[in-house]
């Protein structure tokens, strides 16, 4: 009771601060202007020796940590105010130090770092099994060797192995990796990843105080209780305005010998601007990042953030978008990629697992009409199975050995080795007829916003993911990292965290309850919350509160500029004190006259860090809405053209093999999809997206280069549907077309990926 009484005094001391020196200002300038002049000095004394108090109780707190702040002076001031009788004066410098203190309280107010979340998801009991009977046991309770029951969606309460199995876990806790994952019979199991499957039977290996999980959370803590307080800004120009400001007073009493024009030295050398400018452009730059979407916990993490020159990033829901995508389809011959999605999503609309979803979403999208299945069962680990159409169908894994495979289904094999995707199998009437790739695949925004962070200031940027090297890599070199360390976990990330902070201001990326750790151990965590675990989320400084990445940039450009903003008005505001001092050293200003000088100076100050709270011009580009529509509209067209593309590559890759009628049917359904699809789209784009386009992004040279791909997509297409022609006439595909034709099919898939690649990530990242 008694703290939470503390920290409401807390919470209203600078406001009743502010209000006491405000209304003594006041109340003296009213009796002043009514003639009692006598009251106006009382109110005014009073309102002095209000601010005198805190004053000297802030400065003896500095130099009991060994720091003598800029607070000195105004103590000193509001002490000589009072002593040779400057009432007004006092009063003035007192509401200015009180405005000062309530500004950078509500700055660093919203100040708040717990590990709820994790607490909170950590189990506290355990079903133990002791022979046929099941006990629910406290989770301390629990020993190694000891046999526990994990359910469906319940939290692997402790390390071990797997008894009863295969076990589908999503270990998305532990690796961020949002594919689940089969453990088989005598694998190990950490503690905190979440059984996906059935009901299994779990093997103790360690005590819970042991286990994984227990570890992440006292990394969490450790980490959290390591980090450094924030020293303000103003303090770091002290060090030489301090000593500065008290010589030149000095000076002036032993040149003068009147104490009054030492008074008025010290009045205009109040650190007003140090004491008001950092912390006006740092509300204003909070305000701004909100507006973004982006909410900064606190000044300090801001101003951090404004001076950060390493990041450190999550792959799985920070570059990527940590939802899996079909990538390609393959169809055994006889079939069409789209027949072989239909029948695998039909399945799979009776399926909760991840990739299951991804399928039906993929055939919803291209417009597939799905069938309802019957007599459907699912195995953990294996896929699903039912009958659609008719047709015994079977999604997932596949016991067909590597070699017994047909051709097109070991290049579909080798596809997803080089791509790092997972596969799901269609079987229908026990025959293997089919072949889903899906990646999880990366967020549009990333390079844009990778790039934007360098211009900020970031000099390294490395990549710490618990998921595997090979698609890691691939990601780092689309995106252009200088270094990437993966299959991390926590401990490690948290190792690699504190080894950067050791050598630059570092900022952590992550949005997984693995992250926790690693987020607040860096100088400055930040939380892709919109999707991302609570835990991360409270673990960080700064939260995207919007599921989009380049949040991230705009917060760094926001707190650089915000940095800048308050150092240049701190750095004009001491100039222009300098330069008040001087004429206070020669006697030309009274105290009274260099407070409201002091004023003055103040006001230019607060008005040039208010300036923070605006848009940077040029920022970003301004959209019109109709622009954001067409933006929309094409990048959903992106989506729907995904099936040719498929269609595209798969006629190049069996022209490589045969060269009969299959083939020419093949190459004639590219045909069409090109001629009734494809460039009607690219078109529209030419016609109607770049030119809407080309005044945001300062003409149509933005968009010359994409108009240039249109003109190669335009001539390939030609090209096949005179290919077309020719074997029409022929009756066949001629030997003299082969090489040309395949590799127009193969030149056309490359351009038509690196052209909706740049087009997705210049110009669909855009927009909202």
């Amino acid at each position: 009771m008694l703290r939470s009484l503390g920290a409401v005094g807390d919470r209203w001391r600078e406001p009743v601060f502010l209000a006491a020196t405000g209304g003594a200002l006041v109340g003296g300038g009213v009796a002043w202007l009514a003639g009692a002049t006598a009251v106006a000095d009382g109110f005014w004394m009073a309102g002095t020796a209000v601010a005198v108090v805190p004053a000297v109780v802030w400065v003896v707190a500095a130099l009991r940590k060994g720091r003598a702040g800029v607070d000195v002076i105004a103590a000193l001031a509001l002490a000589g105010t009072l002593a040779v009788g400057e009432y007004l004066a006092g009063a003035l410098i007192a509401v200015m130090l009180a405005t000062g203190r309530a500004l950078d309280a509500a700055a660093e107010r919203r100040a708040s770092r717990d590990l709820r979340a994790l607490l909170e998801r950590a189990p506290r009991s355990a079903r133990r099994r002791s022979g046929d009977e099941v006990v629910v046991v406290a989770l301390a309770e629990v020993r190694a060797g000891d046999v526990v029951v994990v359910g469906p969606g319940e939290v692997v309460p402790v390390d071990g192995r797997v008894r009863t199995g295969p076990a589908m876990l999503d270990e998305a806790a532990l690796t961020g990796e949002s594919t689940l994952i089969e453990r088989g019979v005598g694998e190990a199991v950490r503690s905190g990843v979440v059984n996906a499957g059935g009901a299994v039977d779990i093997e103790a290996t360690a005590t819970a105080e042991d286990s994984t999980y227990a570890q992440i959370v006292r990394l969490a803590e450790q980490a959290g209780a390591q980090r450094a307080p924030v020293v303000r800004l103003a303090e770091r120009y002290a060090a030489w305005f301090l000593p500065l400001s008290l010589a030149v007073a000095g000076a002036a009493w032993l040149i003068s010998g009147s104490a009054v024009r030492a008074v008025a030295v010290l009045v205009v050398a109040t650190p007003c601007p140090l004491l008001l400018a950092a912390p006006v452009a740092i509300v204003s730059g909070l305000s701004r990042a909100a507006r973004q979407g982006v909410i900064v916990r606190d000044g300090g993490a801001l101003e951090r953030l404004g001076r950060a020159r390493t990041l450190l990033l999550d792959k799985t829901g920070t570059l990527t978008t940590g939802r899996p995508r079909v990538l390609q389809v393959a169809a055994a011959p006889g079939r069409t990629p789209s027949e072989v999605l239909r029948l695998a999503a039909s399945l799979d609309q009776m399926s909760a697992h991840v990739l299951a979803e991804a399928i039906v979403g993929e055939a919803r999208a291209r417009g597939l009409a799905l069938s309802a299945p019957r007599e459907v069962t699912e195995e953990p680990g294996r896929g699903a199975a039912g009958v659609v159409d008719g047709q015994r169908v079977r999604v997932g894994k596949t016991v067909t050995p590597l070699e017994a495979r047909p051709g097109w289904a070991r290049a579909a094999d080798n596809r997803a080795a080089l791509d790092g995707a997972a596969v799901a199998w269609l079987t229908v009437d026990d025959a293997l007829s089919g072949a889903i790739l899906l990646l999880d695949p990366l967020r549009h925004d990333a390079p844009r916003t990778l790039r934007r962070l360098r211009s900020a200031g970031i000099g390294r940027l490395l990549m710490l993911t618990g998921d595997r090297a090979e698609p890691a890599r691939e990601v780092a070199a689309v995106v252009g990292l200088d270094e990437v360390r993966a299959e991390q976990l926590p401990a490690d990330k948290v190792a690699a965290v504190r080894a950067e902070t050791s050598r630059a201001v570092t900022v952590m990326v992550g949005d997984g309850v693995n992250d926790a750790p690693a987020l607040s151990a860096a100088d400055v965590g930040v939380a892709m919350g919109a999707r991302g675990s609570t835990a991360s989320s409270e673990a960080a400084d700064v939260v995207l509160v919007t599921d989009r990445v380049d949040r991230l940039a705009d917060a760094m450009e926001i707190a650089v500029r915000t940095r800048r903003i308050a150092v240049q008005s701190a750095a004009g505001g001491m100039a222009m004190s300098l330069a008040a001092m001087v004429v206070a050293l020669l006697g030309r200003l009274p105290p009274a006259a260099g407070a409201l000088l002091q004023e003055a100076i103040d006001v230019v100050v607060i008005v040039n860090a208010l300036r923070a709270v605006l848009p940077r011009r040029g920022a970003r580009p301004v959209l019109e809405p109709a622009t954001e529509d067409l933006i929309r509209r094409f990048a959903a067209e992106h989506d729907d053209l995904a099936d040719v593309l498929d269609a595209v590559r798969d006629a190049a890759s069996l022209l490589a093999v045969e060269h009969g009628p299959r083939v020419l049917g093949a190459v004639r359904e590219v045909d069409r999809l090109l001629t009734e699809r494809l460039l009607p789209h690219e078109y529209a784009e030419e016609h109607e997206l770049y030119p809407a386009l080309a005044a945001p992004l300062g003409g149509g040279e933005a968009t010359a280069t994409m108009s240039r791909a249109h003109s190669e997509i335009d001539r390939l297409a030609r090209r096949i549907a005179t290919h077309v022609k020719v074997a029409d006439t022929a009756g066949r595909l001629r030997p003299e077309q082969l090489e040309d034709l395949r590799a127009c099919l193969y030149g056309l898939h490359s351009v038509l990926r690196l052209h909706f690649v740049q087009e997705e990530e210049n110009y669909f990242s855009l927009a909202p």
